[in-house]
């Protein structure tokens, strides 16, 4: 790569005056833009030394490489005499140039509450789906499945029990998560959230009828008539309360010192909020909860089908404005309260729209001759299907925009079929082609026909509109001075650089490695701290912040190790090296540590993605099939191509 003229491409195509500030993290250029609609994306995509080009958080990022970026990045800051910046810097100045937003931010902390939770309902919700397959009536036959095999009702009714616990107990999540994001102590949070679903009081899925039947237990007050109401299965009311002790936890912080405020802090935050939720908080939010679960179970009910497919042909272009980040909150409150709303409409709407964008992304894989376009769609395509959509819709699908129209319309035809037959989830899981396992048992049937038709609907007219459109698109490589190498590669098996859980480079949260635009390879969550070389070979890349290695094996496989995720901006601090550029180093030898505690605690996400970015160089790269992994054991196996097709042409 020459360096340079990549440099000098790339401004051309953003405007050399339109770049206000600019970056580099390990593997792509992080730039603010003053004006993205002067960007010439056409030049940017048909470069072959760019690997892919989003925006998010206000930055313009480009995928250049590990090995490379670094030395385009230069080129680039000598090009513009801008001011070299750390991406601190850059996001900084990206949140600078942006208006707050209420509505924006209102979403974001519902997001910060409800992800961390979601396992633990995901967990619960399947639970609850399978036991519903074991008890469910004219699923698999007339009776159910514990019906004819009674064995198996003891089984069930346990994993019933196991299943009803999330929710059972759902404000003690949220009172942790709620409070804890709003700046106070989690686990004074968990605690009003079991002071909420104390047994002895009145559980809170009986109060209204317990309320009318006038057999509800009260506090005397001073006078005062407190009703002894449980919020089981209740969400708003928690996160009021979590807001309000956390608000006075800080206060009393402020206001009490030494050791008077570790003694009386807890106790005065937990006795005032404790009150305030019994006799105002709770029972007004748990009105104000109520009636918007009614609301949109009658809206549900009154619109049908119609709602359904209006809803279906909108949610793309809804995760497209962030606003679905409130959908958790909502779902979490639909099926907490499933005897009464049958369940959620939201569910099958997502998983029909995932299907679709999936679907158009496949089609554009099967209609481009761009061996570029192939290499993102087949993977952004297959990610979808599974309910990541982000590589698919703002890799592919937006900017083509066509397919993400017909997957928008595949979409909501899905989706009002699925009103037609009310098909409504019963737990949380994966909006997917695998979403099956979170519908009632009676409807599975139904959602399988609407995950068929949202695939078809979308694939055809978008493959059919991409062969009229795209022609030959085939990728045009630039070069001004051809020469002559042979790629040395050589069958090898690649080892874990860190001790932990080996997952899919697809299921990790940054659309750059999801979509294996990098390359193949796999990834790891971390239960160790130590990172460990993964084949005899040179370490060719290694940052100032100490978060990613590049390594060349021996063999001939070039290797991305990167720690965590935008880790970059820590600036080295939880992480430490033994290495340096150039040294040779050998399977197993130590690379460096990282603290996996703080940087969970800095609400960075740890996860060990490794790479082999000349994927192109192999017939095939493969992630063993491992789970639990040991520093050191092999993880990823390499094949070299035939023999024919080792020498190549590097223009």
């Amino acid at each position: 790569m020459n360096h340079q003229e990549v440099a000098d491409r790339v401004l051309n195509a953003i405007g050399k005056n339109n770049i206000q500030a600019a970056a580099h993290c390990a593997t792509r250029l992080r730039l603010v833009i003053k004006d993205e609609s002067k960007i010439d994306q056409q030049a940017l995509d048909g470069d072959a030394d760019v690997k892919g080009t989003f925006e998010t958080n206000g930055q313009y990022q480009i995928i250049i490489g590990p090995g490379d970026v670094d030395k385009v990045y230069d080129a680039l800051i000598a090009k513009t005499g801008l001011k070299e910046a750390t991406p601190d810097d850059i996001k900084a100045v990206a949140a600078a140039g942006k208006k707050n937003n209420p509505l924006m931010d209102f979403l974001k902390v519902l997001s910060d509450i409800f992800i961390p939770i979601v396992p633990a309902l995901v967990a619960g919700g399947l639970l609850m789906a399978l036991n519903n397959v074991l008890t469910a009536e004219h699923l698999f036959m007339v009776k159910s499945v514990v019906e004819v095999y009674p064995g198996l009702k003891g089984i069930a009714e346990m994993i019933n029990a196991m299943a009803s616990a999330p929710f059972t107990f759902l404000p003690i999540l949220l009172g942790f998560s709620a409070t804890k994001r709003f700046g106070g102590n989690p686990y004074l949070g968990a605690t009003m959230g079991m002071i909420m679903v104390l047994p002895s009081l009145v559980n809170g899925y009986s109060v209204a009828t317990t309320m009318a039947a006038g057999k509800m237990v009260y506090w005397n007050v001073f006078g005062l008539h407190v009703a002894q109401a449980g919020y089981q299965g209740q969400v708003l009311p928690v996160l009021g309360v979590a807001f309000i002790l956390a608000t006075l936890e800080k206060f009393f912080h402020k206001h009490i010192k030494g050791a008077f405020d570790f003694t009386f802090t807890p106790m005065f935050a937990i006795v005032i909020t404790g009150f305030l939720t019994f006799t105002i908080v709770g029972p007004v939010l748990r009105t104000v909860s109520d009636a918007l679960t009614n609301g949109l179970v009658g809206l549900y009910n009154s619109t049908g089908w119609i709602g359904m497919g209006i809803f279906g042909l909108l949610y793309s272009a809804i995760v497209i404005t962030g606003l679905h980040q409130t959908f958790p909150a909502i779902e979490t409150q639909l099926l907490a309260n499933v005897a009464k709303t049958g369940g959620s409409f939201i569910f099958p709407v997502a998983s029909m729209a995932n299907i679709g964008q999936g679907a158009a992304t496949l089609a554009i894989f099967f209609a481009t001759k761009s061996q570029k376009q192939k290499a993102l769609t087949s993977s952004a395509g297959v990610s979808a299907l599974l309910g990541i959509t982000e590589p698919a819709i703002f890799g592919v699908n937006l900017k083509m925009k066509f397919p993400f129209v017909f997957a928008a319309i595949a979409s909501g035809i899905a989706s009002a079929f699925l009103g037609l037959f009310h098909v409504l989830s019963v737990a949380m899981g994966p909006a997917s082609v695998i979403g099956f396992i979170s519908i009632a048992a009676k409807s599975i049937p139904a959602f399988a026909l609407g995950g068929v038709i949202s695939f078809v609907v979308a694939f055809i007219p978008t493959f059919i509109y991409a062969k009229r459109t795209l022609g030959d698109d085939r990728d045009q490589v630039k070069s001004t001075a051809p020469t002559k190498t042979v790629i040395n590669v050589n069958d090898e098996i690649i080892s874990a650089p860190v001790t932990g859980t080996s997952e899919s480079l697809k299921q990790v949260n940054d659309q750059v490695f999801s979509a294996e635009i990098m390359g193949k390879g796999a990834a790891i969550v971390p239960s160790a701290d130590q990172v460990v070389a993964p084949a005899d070979g040179i370490i060719t890349v290694i940052y100032d912040s100490h978060h990613a290695y590049g390594i060349k094996t021996t063999a001939g496989a070039e290797i991305l190790i990167h720690l965590g995720l935008d880790t970059v901006n820590l600036n080295g601090e939880h992480f430490t090296t033994n290495v340096q550029k150039g040294d040779t180093v050998h399977q197993g030898d130590l690379l460096g540590t990282f603290d996996i505690a703080a940087l969970k605690a800095a609400n960075y996400d740890p996860t060990v993605m490794l790479v082999v970015t000349n994927t192109a160089n192999y017939a095939n790269v493969e992630r063993l099939k491992v789970t639990n992994v040991q520093a050191g054991e092999q993880l990823v196996a390499l094949t070299e191509p035939a023999a024919s097709s080792v020498a190549a042409t590097t223009v």
